[in-house]
């Protein structure tokens, strides 16, 4: 479906950088081709955790339970009923109709080898957070399965929901050796129950899909109306532009405010801004493992905070539906207090606290990012205006975590989206329980996080999320920045409708 417009010059521009497309998506041969900036090496949820696969994730497998984001509630996807045995213990009824992309019938077993296989630290799940409550799994009929949690972990219905994804019997079995010696989980063929299903895997290039046309009926995700679904690694924004413009996608998010505006105003292509459960942060390097020994300073950290205008980057660059943040933490998260200190946009403040610890004159430090670079050269220009000059190390999101992982960033500019599960856990524990994204390893910050994400009381997990997160703050371990708000932008021929958990639901997506 070719679309013809008077351009702008930045419009002609990417239409000059465009690549000729594989093949032509759309309507006439009812191919929904999605497209982002980063490359998916591996399909597979557990050993990829960029947000492309936790997409994917929720298109081509199942969990056993699955979120209503209208009510908010957790109803039955692979399960039909669960029940709390106890406060460490939940038995499930599972469906007796679902079969695996490879034709193989589900039941309890896959349930229990999914549980014992993702929760193994040593088979090297990447969100590791995400599985590591559940501690064991037993076949308890012929259509039921137990499973056994280390301790009371209230947030367990949300992580069944959305993280944790049921694998065939014996899926990781095959899995051949890697160059560490170490068995290659991310290599084994996808397998599913999901609506769509995996045909072809090009690493770093794209993944296609196709419907599944023995999904289960009167599931809550529905039965697929579009044929065949592809996700393109296309890098470079003006070249997605320029091929949706062209036929060559149907989709494309994180499209740049202005460039949005424009392609608003011309018609033809649907153009929204909508909330997502993801946030900015800059993490520091608070113990000096990077060599860069100026964050240990809490007055360099404050001095960052002072100076950065995220209120400005918030109206300037993300859209209407972000809203600056002050906690480590999503507001829509149970959990997530936002009475904790604000650390203002105040450069005269900046300068000063930067004199008083030692660097009148400023100084030149490194910031890593992965995502939206306009958003992070607009952190480096506030930061030069006080004297702190940073060097940007821009780079894919899973060289940029290894990074991070090793200790070697002095500053970073990340992102999280909490693989879209609405509590406190799923990202302030994540980072501050004491694991390698942890940047302070702070022991009180720990043990409040250990009761608030065991404890079965509300009120007193709400109450140690809070003590964790003024530590966090008042610590400025983190500057939190701002939730993120997408710009989507998809053919005219697309009805599809953004949540605000940021997954797209391609499966209930059709062509008008």
């Amino acid at each position: 479906m070719f679309r013809k417009f008077v351009m702008s010059a930045a419009i002609a521009a990417a239409a000059t950088l465009a690549v000729q497309p594989a093949a032509i998506a759309g309507k006439a041969n009812d191919e929904l081709v999605w497209s982002t900036n980063r490359e998916a090496a591996v399909a597979d949820p557990y050993y990829n955790n960029t947000r492309e696969l936790v997409i994917i994730g929720n298109t081509v497998w199942d969990g056993l339970l699955f979120r209503d984001l209208k009510s908010g509630e957790f109803v039955p996807l692979l399960a039909t009923s669960y029940k709390w045995v106890d406060n460490v213990t939940i038995d499930f009824e599972l469906r007796d109709d679902v079969v695996f992309h490879d034709g193989s019938k589900f039941g309890p077993e896959d349930v229990v080898y999914t549980v014992k296989h993702t929760s193994k630290e040593e088979n090297g799940v990447l969100t590791f957070k995400n599985v590591s409550w559940m501690k064991d799994a037993e076949k308890t009929g012929p259509n039921s399965v137990r499973i056994y949690l280390h301790e009371p972990f209230p947030a367990a219905l949300a992580y069944f929901a959305q993280a944790v994804f049921i694998m065939p019997e014996g899926h990781y079995d095959s899995a051949p050796d890697g160059a560490d010696g170490k068995k290659d989980f991310a290599a084994v063929k996808p397998v599913g129950t999901g609506p769509y299903k995996i045909t072809n895997v090009v690493p770093g290039e794209k993944i296609e899909m196709v419907r599944n046309e023995n999904y289960f009926k009167n599931g809550p995700k529905g039965t697929a109306e579009i044929g065949k679904l592809t996700f393109r690694t296309i890098k470079e924004m003006n070249t997605q532009i320029a091929e949706l413009l062209t036929g060559g996608v149907d989709w494309i998010w994180d499209v740049p405010k202005d460039q949005a505006e424009k392609l608003a105003g011309r018609g033809g292509t649907t153009v929204t801004n909508a909330k997502t459960m993801r946030v900015s942060y800059i993490a520091f390097d608070v113990d000096g493992d990077s060599g860069d020994k100026k964050f240990m300073d809490k007055k360099v950290r404050m001095a960052v905070a002072h100076a950065i205008n995220r209120k400005s980057i918030v109206e300037n660059l993300v859209g209407s539906a972000s809203e600056v943040i002050n906690a480590a933490c999503h507001p829509d998260q149970f959990g997530c207090a936002t009475d904790v200190k604000n650390w203002e946009y105040d450069p005269a403040k900046a300068k000063a606290l930067l004199k008083e610890a030692g660097f009148p004159d400023g100084f030149e430090t490194e910031i890593y990012a992965y995502r939206q670079r306009e958003f992070t050269e607009a952190v480096i220009g506030d930061l030069a205006n006080v004297g702190i000059k940073a060097n940007l190390k821009f780079m894919q999101y899973r060289a940029l975590r290894d990074l991070v992982w090793k200790g070697v960033t002095p500053m970073n500019h990340m992102t999280w989206g909490s693989n879209s599960i609405p509590d406190a856990s799923a990202i302030t524990s994540h980072f501050f329980s004491g694991g390698r994204d942890d940047p302070a390893k702070d022991p009180k910050v720990i043990e409040a996080l250990k009761v608030a994400d065991g404890s079965v009381d509300q009120a007193e997990r709400k109450a140690k999320y809070k003590e964790a997160l003024d530590i966090i703050t008042e610590e400025l371990y983190w500057l939190p920045m701002f939730t993120y708000a997408k710009y989507y932008a998809y053919g005219e021929d697309v009805d599809f409708t953004p949540t605000p958990d940021e997954i797209p639901r391609f499966y209930t997506a059709k062509w008008k």
